[in-house]
């Protein structure tokens, strides 16, 4: 087994508890707008195996023992429920830590905010170009001059060291005994070749400590991804507004393995004349407890059902 580690700063004791309950889901005034069915039939829900993505080269081991991980980032509320299952037996998985973490709105990534094509803190282009990016020359809208920070497109290179210890929109959850975990954030925005997303991780077999989480294997590596409605409707808020990079529709990202939610596309619900109010979006992910997949650098391809045990 791969051991990892997870400091809580200041040393203080992580919370173990689950998080079942542990925050509430109110609903928003008014009409919503919900961009795919919000149930998922049992066969789906206990049979499917969620797509491994690529890692990316911005991911830093877990260091932020939180549910909460939005920090002073400006953005559209986010709160995303994810429900982790064996794919194989269709039961829930508790005490797992699940990992999260995506871009602002503006396209940056925290620790690495000198690796964008602006240069944000002096640092210019990136020396090598993410491994979650697509080649050539992306198309859509907005278009223009990407924000200073932001992530440029390419291919190749592999994982790159942070550049600072800046760690907003970042954190890991422990799922509670029906495998749900939480985590409040903001809507991602958008860099140069990639559509809206969000990375995450599931650990397993690891043990839950004073000192966070150790130990274990990593199951599964993926990205969650965003309707092209409601991405469309994020941009007209600010400061996504003011996002000028030009952006990669969610057909057109070669990262997504298009097929659907067993590809990571979330189930989103949102006032459709108000999503500034916030989104709700959660996930149902099928994954083998017994493996390990800790990144993919190759285009994911679907993948097959698991057999029923």
């Amino acid at each position: 087994m791969t051991r990892r580690k997870v400091v809580v700063a200041g040393g203080a004791a992580v919370a173990v508890a689950g998080v079942g309950g542990g925050i509430a889901v109110n609903a928003f005034a008014g009409e919503t707008s919900t961009d795919t069915s919000t149930s998922s039939s049992s066969a789906e829900t206990c049979y499917t195996l969620t797509t491994e993505t690529t890692e990316g080269p911005y991911y830093i081991d877990a260091d932020k023992i939180r549910q909460d991980i939005t920090e002073d980032q400006e953005g559209i509320p986010l709160t995303l429920k994810l429900k982790v299952i064996d794919a194989e037996s269709c039961k829930p998985l508790k005490n797992a830590a699940v990992d999260i973490w995506h871009c602002t709105a503006l396209g940056v990534y925290s620790g690495y905010e000198a690796m964008g094509s602006g240069g944000a803190g002096g640092g210019g282009a990136p020396s090598g170009a993410p491994t979650d990016a697509p080649s050539g020359t992306p198309t859509g809208t907005p278009t223009g001059e990407p924000p200073s920070g932001a992530p440029s497109g390419g291919t190749g290179g592999g994982h790159s060291e942070p550049t600072d210890d800046e760690r907003y929109l970042r954190g890991t959850w422990k799922t509670d005994k029906h495998g749900y975990v939480t985590f409040t954030t903001v809507f991602p925005g958008w860099y140069q070749g990639r559509c809206v997303h969000i990375h995450v991780k599931v650990h397993v077999d690891g043990e839950w400590t004073s000192s966070g989480y150790e130990g274990g294997h990593t199951c599964h590596t993926g990205q969650l991804f965003f309707t092209e409605k409601s991405v469309l409707a994020s941009a007209e808020v600010s400061p996504y507004s003011t996002n000028t990079t030009t952006r990669t529709t969610l057909t057109e990202d070669t990262i997504y393995p298009e097929n659907g939610h067993e590809g990571g596309l979330l189930y989103l619900t949102y006032d459709k004349k108000h999503i500034a109010k916030g989104v709700h979006a959660h996930l149902t992910m099928g994954v083998v407890p017994d493996e390990t997949h800790d990144s993919t650098d190759t285009r994911p391809t679907a993948s097959a059902s698991a057999s029923s045990s």
